[in-house]
């Protein structure tokens, strides 16, 4: 038929002014009447028509040649929603990429990313033969709380929002696609009053829409968007009152077309919508829209209520209420954006599932890519992740999720997910059943227990609150998951996670400490539900809970994926700045200009601690780590500001000459700059420090001088198992690690020796005596030298040349006097105090009994060790001291230099 025939039959004309739907796979006897008798130019098709990838190309080619056969002399339009994230109408695990919601997509900050996601997406749907999308969303979210279009929206800044909206239209343009942007005049802050009659209402004036509301609009319009949708919401305030947008001259005619210059098709919302079609009738709202300045009428399903719409435009043509020519300015609309993304070429030969397989491959990496980048970790005050940083495989997690329903684009809607029958924790990585809802996170809960091969308990919540169920469980894990989506709206949701907040804090330990237990929530679906409570410690946001978006997830839990998310719009403002890894400039310790920094970090360190715990740099000063020994090498290093001459970062090296050992002391961070890499850089100093010197056989984490902290503090459960991974990955041992006591024997006046230790001693073929100063050097010395501790000479040294303040008891044999076994006593004004900050305490005289060393041959270890412990504290007692430091964490000679400190 010659394509002038459209213009000269009204008929023809008017069909090409709707975009309908229906029911079904196949074509049904309806739709093609729709299209053969009524000329119906335009199908908008949704998640219930398809299946696959190749049905849903063998659906529109049967649309299209039936289209073609009854003389349409040009191809259907063919409208899909495929946004995204949860919204995606296509679905095909084989053959269509998932790829982030648009609010997920401005979460990886790149509009690069987001101009190839939406050519991405228009490629694999051109390639099944649709070619009019239905976006890019533009709504700004001005009120993020309780907004149903949630992560449907790029966020809540007007120019970010309109960024990425440019961005989307590209990429789709780019693709072959025509675009459409909705929802004007925007679905960002709607109230509701609660009934399906009641139409959502916008309040904010014209004013306040033009400077916020339509900005995105107004520069997609600029960049030649070819359609926009007007929502189906009211508009109440100054200057404007009006009950349906899409209906209403004022909004179309008058604030789209006249005042943002708009000339391209717009669509109404669809006026099936309960509370139009029943406040004013589909027939009505018909002529309404039309003459409001809609060119499109959309009718979501009901063959009956479509009839009824065409029967009421020609009505409407024919009694004069709408004109030939307003007809056919909207005909003319709808051609020129045909003529932009479709020909009957294309349109009767698509590429279907061989053009899909070659776009898989660099279709898939990109999904991952953009799912990788958009995790946002929003908080992780108490530096719970990586998860394999705080938990040991054989340790429990918990996962509490809400019951929620499967999202469009995932398996479990359509049907890949078998049944389920029964409630209760599930144990993953056993055969179990789930209830109705749990469904939703079965395989994210499998992929958890595969990453860290442990077990992950599995439970649902309601708005029926916490159960004992719940906090049982809570007991009972080492690390509790919490799962929400939408909290916001879902208010039990919120409330649920703040009470296994609460709970977590609670907990102690069996000795009696407070052991907060490791929490992380998640937002799977709204940023917004914690994102401003500071009160959830760690804090991550997936933005959507599709299989591909949870596994992304599991990733950044256990650290295969450093996330570099944040959340889109002004609330970034409120976040950290993800730092990635840095290379910080690292100097040299400079004891004039850092020694008063040092202090003030290591205050900073000590006031760090748990309010009831004594903190390891209780004590601590820079002359603790500054030993000035003839013995040591010691070469430290920082990270500091130079503007205001604090430290950043410490780390002390020494190199104990007298068995080569190279040793990294201390690696101290300021609380407020952890997880820049500060520490790495340090870390990487020393080392290279270490390496490039020819003269060290061994290295060592950690220091018995100073006596300040062995390797990894200990104090904190979850931070241990976080530095011991830390210092893994940096190439450490750890596994050889062994735990070392330091003890306080208080009020030492009242202390009587322990009965069988005093009899045992006096069977004992053992001599004792108390010696000090550098005459009893050689034997003491040759003694030691069978210890391979790195420090124990030193340690002698210093306790040999302070015979004032320091004493050596010997154990000998009394046949010939061979030393075997001592240990050293030291008061608190010893030139090794500084080394020994425990004795540094202002309301107590202190004294300490360290650094035992044993002979081989001493025969009964134990029993040697007892008696120069005993007679220590006998010695000390005798010297009116308050409290004794036992730092005598050894053992038998030639065994494994520990790395590893406990204090108790």
């Amino acid at each position: 038929m010659d394509s002038s025939s459209v213009w000269d039959d009204m008929d023809r004309a008017m069909g090409q002014m709707f975009i309908v739907g229906f029911d079904g796979t196949d074509v049904t006897p309806q739709i093609r009447n729709l299209i053969e008798v009524h000329h119906i130019g335009t199908i908008l098709l949704t998640a219930k028509n398809l299946k696959s990838a190749e049905q849903t190309t063998k659906l529109i080619l049967d649309l299209q040649t039936i289209a073609h056969n009854a003389g349409h002399t040009v191809p259907l339009a063919i409208g899909l929603d495929q946004e995204n994230g949860g919204v995606n109408s296509l679905f095909d695990e084989t053959n269509i990429r998932q790829f982030p919601s648009a609010m997920g997509v401005a979460a990886t900050g790149s509009l690069d990313m987001a101009y190839e996601i939406a050519k991405a997406t228009g490629q694999e749907l051109a390639a099944v033969g649709i070619n009019w999308i239905m976006g890019p969303c533009l709504d700004v979210l001005t009120n993020v709380k309780n907004q149903p279009l949630g992560v449907r929206s790029m966020g809540d800044d007007p120019e970010e929002v309109s960024k990425y909206g440019v961005a989307f239209m590209r990429g789709y343009k780019d693709a072959g696609l025509a675009t459409c942007g909705k929802h004007f005049p925007s679905y960002g802050n709607l109230e509701f009053l609660g009934s399906s009659l009641d139409v959502p209402i916008i309040t904010d004036s014209l004013e306040a829409l033009s400077l916020s509301a339509l900005v995105p609009f107004r520069n997609a319009i600029a960049q030649g968007v070819d359609g926009m949708m007007v929502g189906g919401c009211a508009m109440s305030s100054a200057g404007v009152n009006v009950m349906h947008a899409c209906l209403s001259e004022q909004v179309v005619d008058n604030l789209l077309r006249a005042d943002l210059g708009f000339d391209g098709v717009v669509m109404s919302e669809c006026l099936e919508m309960e509370a139009l079609s029943q406040n004013i009738g589909v027939g009505g709202g018909t002529v309404m829209a039309v003459n409001a300045g809609c060119d499109l009428i959309l009718l979501c399903r009901l063959y009956s209520v479509q009839l009824e719409a065409i029967k009421h435009l020609k009505l409407g043509l024919e009694n004069g209420m709408i004109t030939s020519e307003r007809i056919r300015r909207s005909l003319k609309r709808m051609m020129d954006l045909k003529a932009t993304c479709t020909n009957w070429e294309k349109a009767l030969s698509p590429g279907g599932v061989q053009t899909l397989s070659v776009l898989q491959p660099p279709h898939s990496q990109l999904s991952s890519n953009a799912y990788n980048a958009s995790i946002t970790v929003v908080r992780d005050k108490d530096r719970l992740l990586p998860l394999s940083s705080i938990l040991d495989p054989e340790e429990e997690i918990l996962m509490l999720s809400p019951l929620v329903k499967a999202l469009p684009a995932s398996a479990l809607a359509h049907g890949k997910v078998g049944s389920i029958t029964s409630p209760g924790p599930t144990p993953w990585g056993k055969s179990v059943s789930l209830m109705s809802g749990e469904n939703i996170f079965r395989e994210f809960g499998r992929s958890l227990a595969r990453k860290r091969s442990g077990r992950v308990l599995h439970t649902s919540y309601t708005a029926n609150g916490v159960r004992p169920v719940h906090e049982n469980l809570v007991n009972r894990a080492s690390a509790i998951i919490v799962v929400t989506a939408d909290a916001n709206r879902n208010l039990y949701q919120h409330g649920f996670a703040k009470h296994i907040a609460m709970i977590c804090k609670s907990l102690f330990a069996l000795g009696g400490e407070k052991r907060e237990k490791p929490l992380v929530v998640i937002s799977v679906s709204s940023p917004y539900d914690f994102a401003l409570d500071s009160s959830i410690g760690t804090y991550i946001c997936t933005y959507d809970y599709t299989e591909t978006a949870l596994q992304a997830l599991v990733e950044v839990l256990f650290g295969d994926v450093s996330p570099t998310g944040s959340i889109p719009g002004s609330m970034s403002q409120n976040q950290k700045v993800h730092q990635s890894k840095q290379h910080w400039l690292v100097e040299n310790f400079n004891e004039e200009r850092d020694v008063k920094a040092l202090d003030d970090l290591l205050q900073v360190l000590e006031q760090e601690g748990p309010v009831n715990q004594r903190s390891e740099f209780f004590g601590c000063s820079s002359k603790t780590f500054l030993l000035h020994n003839p013995g040591i090498e010691e070469s430290h290093y920082v990270v500091r500001n130079s503007s205001t001459q604090s430290l950043l970062g410490f780390c002390s090296t020494y190199v104990f000459e007298s068995t080569g050992t190279g040793v990294v002391g201390a690696i101290m961070v300021d609380p407020d700059r952890r997880k820049l890499s500060i520490g790495h850089s340090l870390h990487s100093r020393a080392i290279r420090y270490l390496l490039q010197r020819g003269d060290v056989k061994r290295f060592q984490l950690g220091s018995r001088l100073p006596s300040v902290f062995l390797g990894i503090p200990t104090s904190n459960n979850v931070e241990r198992k976080r530095l011991r991974r830390w210092f893994a990955n940096m190439g450490w041992n750890t596994a050889l690690s062994r735990p070392v006591c330091s003890m306080l024997l208080k009020n030492l006046a009242t202390w009587t020796a322990p009965d069988g230790i005093t009899r045992s001693m006096q069977h004992a073929e053992i001599e004792f005596d108390l010696v000090h100063g550098w005459k009893q050097a050689d034997s003491i010395l040759d003694h030691i030298k069978t210890s391979s501790r790195q420090g124990i000479v030193e340690i002698y040294q210093l306790a040999l040349g302070d015979q004032n303040n320091c004493g050596i008891i010997r154990a000998k044999r009394p046949r010939d006097g061979t030393v075997l076994g001592s240990v050293i006593l030291c008061s608190p004004g010893s030139d090794w105090a500084d080394a020994l900050p425990a004795l540094k305490d202002a309301n107590e005289v202190v004294w300490a009994i360290c650094s035992p060393v044993i002979s081989p041959a001493a025969g009964e270890y134990s029993t040697m060790l007892q008696g120069l412990i005993l007679l220590g504290i006998r010695q000390i007692k005798q010297q009116q001291a308050d409290a004794v430091l036992l730092d005598c964490g050894t053992r038998r000679v030639g065994g494994e230099v520990s790395s590893n400190h406990i204090r108790s």
